[in-house]
């Protein structure tokens, strides 16, 4: 029983103390807004750079599909360029036949 009258006592000379205090004075004012004006400036700049990060993300998606499109196109003509060189090589080798036969026509 003894703690808590203490306790309470305590508390009753805290909030006694509390009620005392003098907000009135200039520095602290002064120093409470400043305060509130650095967290007022530091809250707009956090927004402003989570908007920019939410842009950055952003664009970063849309060059990452622009990439993978450019190296899809460009894997495709790989192929269509291994394809034409395989045609080339197919009508090379006809034409080197067709000329052995004119050859053997000849003689």
């Amino acid at each position: 029983m003894n703690s808590i009258t203490e306790k309470e006592k305590k508390l009753s000379k805290a909030l006694s103390e509390l009620k005392n205090l003098d907000l009135s004075h200039p520095d602290l004012k002064n120093n409470i807004d400043n305060l509130s004006s650095q967290k007022t400036q530091l809250e707009i700049e956090k927004s402003q750079l989570e908007d920019k990060y939410k842009s950055l993300l952003d664009e970063h998606t849309i060059l990452t599909k622009k990439l993978e499109e450019i190296e899809n196109k460009e894997k495709l003509e790989q192929k269509k360029q291994m394809e034409f060189s395989e045609k080339i090589d197919e009508l090379n080798q006809e034409t080197d036949t067709l000329l052995d036969e004119i050859d053997k026509w000849q003689m």
